[in-house]
């Protein structure tokens, strides 16, 4: 990882706004040159956010609770429940949440595309091994699934409740039942 990117995820994780000013500024570098190596303000957030998300992916599958449906709906509610837990993560919802939704939850967004992958091939997984009998086509299921975990992830600032993983767990369960 470039030294642009760990400062820049270095100022996200203690809750700092990453200014990409500031950040060419702090590597003495000209925001021109900041800009070619890591691109838009908008493309380094979401390289940050992917690397956090990617690390709970990783520790979460491992960690579920059974597998098959009930796997599933375990990896969905941890994976809504580290979002919902995490510090830095909710203070840029709260600093910048328009950014954060675009970032997080449009087709455009690397998150968004990442984290559906890696549900794909999760599923595909306990599809081939006989645990799981998919009620959609394994692509439409993971994005369906990446959306009711986003449902329940930002339900504060779409609309105003508190943000909730045993409701992310419930909704799963229902599907895959």
């Amino acid at each position: 990882m470039s030294q642009e990117f760990e400062l820049a995820r270095t100022w996200f994780l203690s809750g700092r706004r990453v200014d990409m000013g500031e950040l060419a500024e702090a590597l003495s570098i000209s925001r021109a040159t900041l800009h070619r190596r890591v691109g838009s303000r908008d493309r380094l957030l979401g390289e940050i956010l992917w690397s956090l998300s990617s690390a709970s992916i990783a520790r979460l599958w491992p960690s579920c609770v059974g597998r098959g449906a009930a796997g599933v709906a375990d990896f969905v509610s941890g994976y809504v429940r580290f979002a919902n837990d995490s510090p830095p993560f909710r203070d840029f919802l709260r600093r910048e949440p328009e950014r954060a939704l675009r970032l997080l939850t449009t087709r455009a967004s690397v998150c968004q595309q990442r984290t559906t992958a890696r549900l794909s091939d999760l599923l595909n997984g306990e599809v081939a091994a006989g645990r799981l009998d998919p009620p959609l086509p394994v692509p439409d299921l993971a994005y369906l699934l990446v959306r009711i975990g986003e449902s329940f992830v930002y339900t504060d600032v779409i609309t105003g409740d508190a943000p909730d993983a045993e409701k992310a767990h419930a909704a799963v369960t229902a599907l895959l039942s």
